[in-house]
């Protein structure tokens, strides 16, 4: 298993963000990737660990043809665009915004005097021409919860081969899973195949048995063949 520790990373961002880019895909991004972001697997093509400056937001902004995962950690985050504009969510909710061939366009704005902090995660469509889509996730404490990915013939996620688990452990609880992974540690520390990892850790490998050593959030993406 390898890790990729975010403090090694060069801070960047763009507008009010400070982000670090763990994960980059020349598919989106082209040659304008660090030398030190990892790819993702599947379709998942980036991922990054953002604070946002109190008030600040990321301008209005459009997407197309991508599927775009933004998890708030810490703080509040209000999303303004043209999917369920106005909607105001809180730390550990999190929203799935399918762009699909119609688009959308958005803002994500931190409402608050103090900083927030947010993951966002891209993974390609499977088949283009979408309709445009959002989803609002709370995932809960002790399990494991699907936001991304599945059959077309389910409507709680949208479909994908390229799955994304948002794993809520308390101190003590374990979950295992097999095949290949890769996962990023948001919130808490714990024992990941045999080796600590704490938060701000980014971890890849083949099959992964994680036990919380307090209370944790693991973002975990797989490929369901």
């Amino acid at each position: 298993m390898e890790i990729l520790h975010r403090g090694d990373l060069e801070q960047g961002g763009f507008a009010d963000l400070r982000e670090y880019y763990l994960v980059e895909d020349p598919r989106v991004l082209g040659d304008d990737i660090e030398e030190t972001s990892w790819m993702g697997i599947g379709n998942f093509v980036y991922l990054a660990d953002a604070k946002y400056n109190p008030k600040g937001d990321t301008r209005m902004h459009s997407h197309k043809e991508i599927d775009v995962v933004t998890f708030v950690l810490e703080g509040r985050l209000t999303h303004v665009g043209s999917l369920e504009n106005g909607q105001d969510l809180s730390a550990l909710q999190l929203q799935v915004q399918r762009a699909g061939g119609e688009g959308f366009s958005h803002n994500e704005v931190n409402p608050d005097d103090t900083e927030n902090r947010v993951l966002q995660l891209w993974v390609l469509p499977e088949n283009k021409g979408e309709p445009a889509g959002y989803k609002l996730y709370q995932p809960e404490w002790g399990k494991v919860t699907r936001v991304y990915g599945g059959a077309k013939n389910q409507s709680e996620t949208f479909d994908s081969h390229t799955l994304v688990d948002v794993a809520m452990m308390k101190e003590g609880q374990s979950f295992a899973i097999e095949g290949e992974f890769i996962a990023y540690l948001t919130l808490g520390k714990g024992t990941a195949n045999e080796k600590e990892i704490s938060e701000g850790d980014l971890i890849r490998g083949q099959g992964l048995s994680f036990t919380a050593e307090k209370k944790s959030q693991l973002v975990l993406v797989q490929l369901n063949e």
